[in-house]
């Protein structure tokens, strides 16, 4: 088979890549409405000692980006499932209104970077910890320097010190978990029909 050949497979999407995609987005949307929920009840507690810790909360709204490419591993998957997913919250009734879908849209392009600068080759957990970091960094970004960000009134100091907690817990709880539960999910055999169904067997490193 020839090498165009190879990424013509690689990178065309399919009906079934669609469906899986916007299955993924559809769960995200519920898990960022319930997520934002979750936000509500640890702001209080959180701003009373540090209110830049409130950025190791916001790995659960990266989730469908990151989960989404190590699933379909197509160029757009990440930026596909995280827009989807914040659509699905604002339709929902977000707290956050429409900057959410601006939310999505920027988290999804961080992590599909990531990805893109890996050539759409490598889906092991430093890849996919890089991603979740990479949409945790722009969150932080967007939330901290958009005229919508919710706290453009932070310090320099305490900007910079949200943004690096933004990117930590897009690193873990996007990254990590969403790397699990894509080998979990590979070894019921549910993913046979992609390029990830080996990923329980893949290496973690390399």
């Amino acid at each position: 088979m020839t090498t165009a050949a190879i990424k013509k497979t690689s990178y065309n999407w399919r009906v079934a890549d669609i469906v899986v995609a916007a299955l993924i987005a559809v769960a995200g949307g519920v898990i960022f409405w319930a997520w934002s929920q979750g936000a509500n009840l640890i702001s209080t507690p959180v701003n009373a000692v540090y209110p830049p810790l409130s950025g190791l909360y916001a790995g659960g709204w990266m989730i469908p980006a990151v989960l989404g490419m190590l699933i379909i591993r197509k160029p757009g998957a990440a930026l596909f499932c995280e827009t989807v997913a914040a659509t699905g919250e604002l339709l929902m009734g977000s707290q956050y209104g429409t900057t959410v879908l601006i939310s999505g849209v920027l988290q999804g392009l961080g992590a599909e970077l990531v990805f893109a600068a890996l050539v759409y080759r490598k889906f092991n957990l430093p890849a996919s910890l890089l991603a979740g970091a990479g949409a945790g960094l722009f969150c932080g970004l967007n939330d901290s320097f958009a005229p919508w960000g919710w706290n453009i009134a932070y310090t320099a100091g305490d900007k910079l010190a949200y943004i690096v907690f933004c990117a930590i817990s897009g690193a873990v709880i996007a990254g990590a978990l969403s790397w699990v539960a894509t080998r979990g999910l590979a070894k019921t055999g549910v993913l046979s029909s992609f390029a990830s169904r080996k990923a329980a067997t893949e290496p973690v490193f390399s």
